[in-house]
């Protein structure tokens, strides 16, 4: 008896509508929430509830009750900081989840009997999950139907050969197909899967060991540090020198301290960081890890697979050149080689095009060599296949056992000439001119021996052994219009491009020559490429493009790029590249690749356009160079407040400023001028040992401009007198010094000039003019510049302190030049991302 739809088994209708609700309503889903970024409230409580917002805070309140408002301004510029990080950090999270619904896995599952698709958040329990090359397995599952499907599980168990699945073999979720198609039942979804036990997503879009963030924090410790025992100091000796005058000192003690905060550093960082996200996400480009961003900004070396990065997905065949009858004699099986009148067939040009449709028909799941045959060569219905074997990266051929209309049977294989062929046959010479000519070639041969032997990898599967050649398929690859820009930009950038293809290293040369790529004309066979991982590592630095890369090769020779103290970036879309992906400094996939590509992925080009990658490089040194720009004005800050702080303890005179006169000095030296230059555009490469950078400019612009002010303040003293009626000149020619100094160190920062730079110098300074010329400014500022001889005083410190940072800026670099970054470094570096990506 015939089954009925209904009563054929799950894993071939799939689960029905009801049963899906069913599960649905049991709770059965895969319920692990796709992580794209900061919830709403994690982002409002990342900006508001800080360490240095509550200590800002503190202050605020204090100043509330002791008044007048106007010392108290910092506190709002706080919660104004602290909303512009909530907005830009939203807008960043819409970019994100837009873009991450577009990007995210929809596999397909069978129920009611077709194949549809579904998000991952929609399979339960029991859902017939269907596999093609390059799909990742979302849920765990044991497997109910395989066609030569070989999975790997690299990512899970570190074990790089793939592992081949028959019925009933289970399926870890994490693991992705290398070759084959089937499909498995779904037995553990949501929390219960095995890559959630792991936590693979935990770490997506989080700002976790990124060397900027890592050294953001190391200066807000070493502020900290230096904040504490000079607040206590400042704070007894306030009290002690302006015994008459409780809220006075404690006025002028909160100045003292709250100008020690690098308040706007994180907030500038996050910034930066957000308006990047949007920048690239409106160039559909979708970032996955946010140090990614700033990685690529170190990158000195990217590595190009040709298929899909270089040259667009199709292909289309240019010619079928046969190799004659005389081939295929003794080829064996029933009726091989021969025809109802005797001679071989394989002669006839038509009979060659139908055994090329056969093969096409054969693989369920054709890729992009295989699909421009299907197109160039439809199916005949007179064929059929009993036994197929996919396309292996690993292979690089595939094959299929076909019956013809008169029924001969034979093993047919078409893949790379120069693996199905000897060393030496002739027919190499012909295939290597069409290589150098920039032709994807192909060989459709005939072998003796079975599929399973040919698939074997104990090395007794030598497909060349027993192998009679038939016809030579050659396929024109598409360029990508791009391409040519996109690596001129990278040499004028001096980021080595290297292109590492599975493909014919002569034919990747002649595509990579086509593209103006520097040294395409010397290709590198990988197969000869020396067992020495030092020697390797030599050659492949020397090398420009590597043909025959096997998906472990790929593995290796990012390592060894990286031992050689590269940081390295991975392109690619293909299950080869996965490895090399995973193991890059930062791993680049297009959207248009598999799942299992963008799964490791820390940025997915959402448009498939390898234009868009210099936007992601210079997008990432604008945001760290201008960070470390900023960085040094915030900590040239702290550096001589505390210095200040400390003056003041030993010297037991009130603390020069009060908080309205640090708030409208950082205002125009620091908080609107790195808001504007953490926004520009940078495109140095970024450099390690970002901290030592920064302190070995700051702290000498900071001692300079503390001692100039403290001079200048002093001075003031004496001149004035030093009584209670004095204190507001002596505050304001202190405060002339200090802005003056302030914007020495300003203009350093923002060279080299450009006309908004300048205009942002002289903008900054008419501000703080204007302040000093309107009465109802200068009285609301306490400032007042009596007489002259103080005020030029003033200045002509402030003139020599100017020439001193201009000494220092261009001595201290060369005393103290940038060390190169350790191999010791690297290796911790790289253990941080990997422990992150895998949620350790």
């Amino acid at each position: 008896m015939m089954q009925t739809d209904t009563e054929a088994p799950v894993s071939v209708r799939g689960l029905t509508s009801a049963e899906v609700a069913e599960r649905v309503a049991r709770g059965q889903i895969n319920d692990v929430p796709a992580r794209s970024s900061r919830s709403t409230s994690e982002i409002v409580r990342g900006n508001v509830f800080t360490l240095f917002n509550g200590i800002i805070g503190v202050l605020f309140a204090i100043i509330l009750v002791v008044g007048p408002i106007q010392d108290g301004l910092f506190g709002f510029v706080i919660i104004a900081n602290a909303g512009i990080g909530i907005i830009q950090e939203l807008r960043a999270k819409r970019t994100l989840d837009s873009l991450a619904v577009i990007g995210e896995a929809r596999p397909k599952v069978r129920r009611d009997g077709t194949s549809v698709e579904v998000s991952t958040r929609e399979i339960v329990l029991d859902d017939v999950v269907e596999l093609a090359p390059g799909d990742k397995a979302v849920v765990d599952g044991v497997v109910t139907e395989a066609e030569s499907l070989e999975v790997d599980e690299s990512l899970l168990t570190g074990e790089a050969d793939p592992v081949l699945k028959k019925p009933g073999d289970p399926v870890l979720s994490g693991s992705f197909v290398v070759s084959g198609g089937g499909t498995f039942r779904a037995t553990k979804v949501g929390r219960e899967a095995y890559a959630a036990q792991l936590a693979e997503e935990a770490s997506r879009f989080t700002l976790v060991h990124s060397e900027l963030r890592s050294g953001i924090s190391k200066i807000l410790k070493f502020c900290i540090t230096l904040m504490i025992p000079a607040a206590v100091g400042l704070v007894i000796s306030q009290l002690v020198v302006e015994r008459a005058d409780t809220f006075e000192a404690i006025r002028r003690m909160v100045a003292g301290i709250v100008v020690m905060v690098p308040e706007g550093l994180v907030l500038i960082t996050s910034m930066a960081f957000a308006i990047g996200v949007i920048r690239l996400g409106r160039k559909q480009c979708l970032v996955q890890e946010l140090p990614a961003i700033e990685g690529l900004a170190r990158v000195d070396v990217v590595c190009l697979d040709k298929t899909g990065t270089l040259t667009e997905g199709g292909m289309d065949v240019t010619d079928l050149r046969l190799l004659g009858p005389a081939a295929v004699t003794g080829a064996g099986g029933k009726g091989a080689g021969s025809s109802d009148s005797g001679a071989s067939p394989d002669g006839d040009e038509s009979y060659v095009r139908a055994v090329l449709g056969a093969l096409g028909a054969s693989d369920t799941r054709p890729n992009a060599s295989l699909k421009a045959i299907v197109e160039a060569y439809p199916a005949p219905d007179d064929w059929r296949s009993t036994d197929a074997l996919p396309f292996s990266s690993a292979r690089k051929f595939s094959g299929a056992h076909l019956v013809g209309p008169d029924g001969a049977e034979a093993t047919w294989l078409l893949g790379a000439p120069d693996i199905l062929l000897r060393d030496g046959d002739a027919r190499l010479e012909a295939v290597e001119e069409l290589n150098r000519q920039g032709m994807r070639v192909l060989l459709l041969a005939r072998s003796e021996r079975p599929l399973a032997e040919l698939a074997a990898r104990d090395g007794s599967g030598d497909p060349s052994r027993d192998v009679a050649p038939v016809a030579l398929v050659v396929l024109d690859q598409r360029l990508r219009q791009e391409a040519p820009d996109t690596l001129r930009y990278f040499a004028e950038q001096n980021v080595d491009a290297k292109i590492i293809s599975g493909d014919n290293a002569v034919s990747v040369g002649a595509v990579a020559a086509k593209l103006g790529l520097p040294g395409a004309e010397s290709p590198v066979d990988a197969r000869h490429l020396p067992d020495d991982p030092e020697e390797m590592a030599k050659a492949v630095e020397r090398g420009s493009v590597f043909g025959r890369v096997s998906p472990q090769q790929k593995r290796d020779m990012v390592a060894a790029l990286q031992n050689r103290g590269h940081n390295v970036a991975m392109t690619g879309d293909g299950v080869n590249d996965v490895l090399a992906l995973k193991d890059a400094d930062i791993g680049v996939s297009m959207g248009a690749g598999s799942e299992a590509t963008k799964g490791v992925a820390q940025i997915v080009l959402m448009n498939n356009s390898f234009a868009t990658l210099p936007s992601v490089v210079a997008e990432g040194r604008r945001v760290i160079g201008n960070i470390e720009r900023v960085a040094n004005l915030f900590l040239t800050k702290t550096v001589y407040s505390v210095f200040l702080a400390f003056a003041v303890i030993i010297s037991q005179v009130p603390y020069p400023f009060l908080p309205r006169h640090m708030t409208l000095l950082s205002a125009f030296t620091i908080g609107i001028p790195a808001f504007f230059l953490a926004l520009a555009p940078n495109i140095e490469r970024a450099r390690p040992h970002f901290v030592r950078r920064v302190l070995r400019l700051a702290v000498p612009f900071g001692l300079i401009a503390g001692v100039a002010t403290f001079t200048t303040y002093l001075l003031a003293r004496h001149h004035y007198g030093a009584t209670e009626d004095t204190l507001t000149a002596e505050t304001s020619a202190a405060t002339l010094t200090l802005f003056l100094c302030a914007m020495g160190v300003l203009s350093i920062i923002a060279r080299p000039y450009t006309w908004w730079r300048l205009g942002l110098l002289l903008c900054m300074g008419g501000g703080f003019l204007v302040v000093l010329v309107t009465p109802f400014l200068r009285e609301f500022f306490a400032l007042d510049l009596v007489g002259t001889t103080m005020p030029l005083m003033a200045v002509g410190i402030a003139g020599v302190a100017l020439v001193l940072l201009e000494v220092s800026w261009r001595v201290v670099p060369r005393r103290f030049p940038d060390k190169p970054e350790s191999a010791e470094e690297r290796r911790a570096a790289r253990r941080a991302r990997r422990a992150a990506r895998s949620g350790g």
